[in-house]
């Protein structure tokens, strides 16, 4: 492809290396995770260093925090957490929940905005955080947008590796579940994630109907039964999904 540019590719490979496992790392560890030669990985990671993106010691480098305004240039064109950010705090505090928002980023969900109460999953969640879609609430609630073989291909295509006794393990199953979204017009997903965690999703849409992010609330199964999801938190989260929308249409 004659407007491919591949200097640009490697570029965001190399960011992309960088994460929770391995935030600092030296030139033999991008270069290897990347499969690009030392020489390329060393002018590029001096180039993000020139431009502030990156950091070095003289051994390790590691991003600095002004990688964040690239994610956020994207968020701020939305201008969708600007607007949902008050619905969110109102849901959060008439549930007792922690509330948050995602957009889908082909077969994971990234994280928007938050807005947490009571800490209810082992692992961290902040802007920026992905899961696999097809395992979560939001990325349901989204995929159920898709025909059912670009779904299939989500699935086949994710990662697989965090799993739960309950987390759907075929394709098939998958769209059982996303018919149930499609019919009732949010979805559940019960322990899937992780163990413990109950977690309800519907999708925000845009002026055309069309679903640009999900919102969800996420809550422990020790204190909230399936009655309480279905009667209590399901008939709020459409409301303000509702809402965000009217909002968004009118922006």
């Amino acid at each position: 492809m004659s407007d491919f540019v591949q200097s640009l590719e490697r570029g965001i490979a190399v960011l992309r290396s960088f994460d929770g496992e391995a935030p600092r790392q030296t030139l033999a560890d991008v270069a290897r995770a990347t499969g690009l030669t030392r020489a390329t990985a060393r002018r590029l990671l001096l180039t993000l260093e020139h431009l502030g993106y990156a950091r070095t010691d003289g051994k390790h480098f590691e991003l600095t925090p002004r990688v964040l305004d690239i994610g956020y240039s994207f968020v701020a064109s939305l201008n969708l957490t600007q607007i949902a950010q008050p619905y969110l705090e109102a849901l959060s505090e008439e549930v007792a929940e922690s509330v948050s928002v995602s957009v889908l980023d082909d077969t994971d969900i990234v994280y928007v905005a938050r807005v947490p109460t009571k800490r209810i999953m082992t692992v961290a969640i902040g802007l920026g955080s992905r899961f696999p879609a097809y395992q979560t609430s939001m990325g349901r609630a989204m995929l159920a947008e898709l025909a059912d073989d670009e779904i299939v291909d989500v699935f086949e295509r994710s990662d697989h590796t965090r799993t739960t006794p309950n987390t759907v393990t075929s394709a098939d199953e998958l769209l059982e579940h996303i018919a149930a979204v499609r019919a009732d017009g949010w979805c559940l997903v019960d322990q899937e994630l992780e163990a413990g965690v109950r977690s309800l999703a519907a999708p925000i849409r845009d002026a055309t109907g069309a679903a640009v992010a999900a919102v969800n609330v996420s809550t422990h199964a020790g204190r909230t039964d399936l009655a309480q999801i279905h009667e209590f938190f399901a008939p709020r989260l459409l409301a303000t999904v509702t809402s965000i929308s009217d909002a968004l249409a009118r922006r």
